[in-house]
């Protein structure tokens, strides 16, 4: 090649990245089609995983029950001194506050998030619903409760859109790869409701569980509303759901390690696991006669259909704590079988509550065991709520789960 030609190609290579460096400022989120504007998701850092200290905290949201997020959505039992400017907004405010204070790792929403009676264009109640996290940028998930539904868009639909919004790491369902059951001659299998998926949280970074799973979450679709021997009841988890989870939780059975570290190849133990999902299985209702940690203070609305969820996590053997919504004043913590099943408490301030008690959210966090020379697998899982009152107070902490 001569000098000539090297040097004209040197002045398109150089304009090519030019071009290149400008896209990726200016338009880096947009792609034009036939003069119409199309947005690009806008994704989190992936995987998830535990931070340089050995924290992982996750800020759990139940209830919201957002509408139109103006102040035609007014609060529900509220103060009479607080009501006359109360409003979708609050909700808006406090999410952003206990953003700021707790600084979470990770955002999961229990269902209910929008009020569908409540909200005209369920697409629109969504973005502003989940506009205070989306402009935060951190990690989020969601599923669905029994009114989210009840505007504009069914389930499906619903979770489609969620799974679409900035830093969502949402899904609408098992990818078809999960969906194949060994036992069935590799025939996939279908499973019911959207919303069912688990998400797997990283050891810490330079560990020596950087690129293991040392933390599982499972995301359940609970349902909504349904018919059962004639009478009208809650939603249920289904067999289907129940199928798909043990055969994930039995693929971390002896899960293999860094091949850096080989003393450390090989598990024994599954890593730990927590559960989300809105409506609260039957069991729920003895807790009432039992020692808890907060307060119960209304019946439990939960479905006449026992599925055998709580004998299906005692027998996975990984799930050390479920995190619930439905009933927004009840947010106590109380112990199953061994599992912790925690209420997240009413969130938002157009739905129900109780005058005079602060809405309030649910923190989880999880840390690391230290190791000689690194951080190693999950030592303890604690939770603890923040109230929507002038200090943000916090109340309750609680040690769910350490590894003995």
């Amino acid at each position: 090649m001569d000098s000539q030609n090297w040097k004209h190609s040197l002045l398109y290579i150089t304009f090519l990245l030019a071009i290149l460096h400008l896209t990726q400022n200016h338009f880096c989120h947009k792609l034009f089609f036939a003069n119409q504007t199309v947005r690009v998701k806008k994704n989190p850092d992936l995987p998830l995983r535990f931070r340089s200290d050995g924290t992982f905290k996750i800020l759990q949201v139940a209830d919201m029950h957002y509408g139109t997020g103006t102040s035609v959505t007014r609060c529900r039992d509220v103060l009479a001194s607080e009501f006359e400017f109360c409003s979708d907004l609050n909700t808006t405010r406090f999410l952003k506050r206990i953003i700021l204070a707790e600084n979470p790792d990770f955002l999961a929403f229990t269902g209910d998030n929008i009020f569908g009676s409540s909200s005209p264009d369920a697409a629109e109640s969504l973005f502003r619903a989940f506009g205070p996290v989306m402009e935060s940028g951190l990690p989020w998930a969601a599923v669905l409760g029994n009114h989210d539904q009840e505007s504009t868009m069914d389930r499906e639909e619903l979770m489609s859109l969620i799974s679409l919004m900035d830093y969502s790491v949402s899904q609408i369902n098992p990818s078809d790869d999960d969906l194949i059951n060994p036992s069935k001659g590799g025939v996939m299998t279908k499973i019911d409701g959207f919303g069912n998926y688990n998400l797997r949280v990283y050891g810490a970074p330079g560990s020596m569980l950087a690129n293991s799973t040392v933390l599982n979450l499972f995301f359940l679709d609970s349902g909504d509303r349904s018919v059962y021997q004639g009478i009208r009841t809650y939603g249920w988890i289904k067999e289907s759901q129940l199928n798909w989870l043990r055969r994930v939780s039995h693929e971390f059975q002896g899960q293999k390690r860094d091949p850096l570290h080989p003393t450390d190849a090989i598990s024994t133990m599954k890593p730990p696991a927590l559960a989300f999902f809105h409506i609260p299985i039957p069991e729920i209702p003895h807790l009432f006669y039992k020692e808890i940690i907060g307060q119960f203070q209304e019946a439990v609305a939960c479905s006449r259909v026992n599925s055998g969820v709580l004998q299906a996590f005692v027998s996975m053997g990984d799930v050390k704590a479920v995190f619930i919504g439905h009933d927004h004043t009840n947010d106590f913590c109380g112990n199953l079988d061994g599992i912790w099943f925690c209420y997240g408490g009413g969130f938002g301030y157009h739905g129900y509550g109780k005058a005079g008690w602060p809405r309030r959210a649910r923190i989880i966090l999880a840390e690391l065991q230290k190791g000689k020379k690194s951080w190693m697998d999950v030592q303890r899982i604690m939770t603890w709520k923040r109230l929507d009152d002038e200090k943000m107070s916090k109340i309750d902490e609680q040690i769910l789960w350490q590894s003995r």
